[in-house]
């Protein structure tokens, strides 16, 4: 644990770190660092060491298979994991994220056995990708890493395409299902992209029914609705429309 101040302090050099105690660098080297307890920007993270493999979720790497096809493989070989969280409840969601965010990358940069990172139990990431894009934890919107929060999945539908997110309901208290028969995929990637990174800094500000721009020749509709394609997910549907 005191590496991982150590890689948070050189990480995150605007960020203040320390074990639990408030301790100097020096100090801690002759005290337990292996405290499971980071107070890191004013609040306390906990690190829990488990001494096990995540629990099996074949719909998780599923998931993951759409930007990491070996995500499955790599992490079958993993032999324990670690629990990263902020205890209470008065941090906001975004907030909570960031700093979550922050330490795992500097757990990652301290252990670089690490393989993966699974986030809310929905999205899993290479630990590398991790590492990398968590030196943006606390960049102003929209430019924090959205990504390793949120997945965007891409499916064919009736309309003709459509994308569903995961793990979006942590910050906004449901997921986007769009569906679209105007768009190309990458641009309703980047439809769903901005209203998810949108509604992760703003949470549930888009109301059922409400209809918004997408530009001057799009309009968006987005409704509240349990999904009917995603059995059980509560979605805020949205479809694009041409403008009146």
């Amino acid at each position: 644990m005191l590496l991982v101040v150590e890689a948070l302090r050189a990480r995150h050099p605007e960020l203040a770190a320390e074990l639990e105690g408030g301790l100097e660098t020096t100090d801690l080297r002759q005290t337990s660092a292996s405290a499971p307890l980071i107070r890191c920007g004013g609040e306390l993270v906990a690190v829990m060491s488990m001494p096990a493999p995540i629990p099996q979720d074949p719909g998780l790497w599923s998931r993951a298979a759409a930007t990491w096809l070996e995500g499955k493989a790599v992490a079958a070989r993993h032999r324990g994991h670690l629990i990263v969280t902020v205890p209470g409840q008065h941090l906001e969601p975004l907030p909570a994220a960031r700093l979550t965010t922050a330490v795992i990358g500097a757990l990652i940069a301290a252990m670089p056995e690490s393989c993966a990172v699974v986030w809310d139990t929905k999205v899993a990431r290479p630990a590398k990708l991790w590492m990398e894009m968590s030196r943006q934890s606390f960049a102003p919107f929209p430019n924090y890493p959205f990504t390793l929060w949120v997945d965007i999945l891409p499916f064919r539908s009736e309309a003709g395409i459509g994308a569903v997110t995961m793990g979006l309901s942590a910050f906004a208290g449901r997921e986007i299902e769009f569906e679209t028969g105007k768009l190309t995929l990458r641009g309703m990637i980047d439809k769903v992209a901005g209203l998810a990174v949108y509604l992760v800094e703003h949470g549930a500000v888009v109301k059922d029914g409400d209809t918004f721009g997408g530009d001057e020749h799009e309009r968006i509709t987005a409704r509240y609705r349990t999904s009917e394609r995603f059995a059980g997910l509560s979605v805020l549907f949205c479809t694009a429309d041409s403008a009146s």
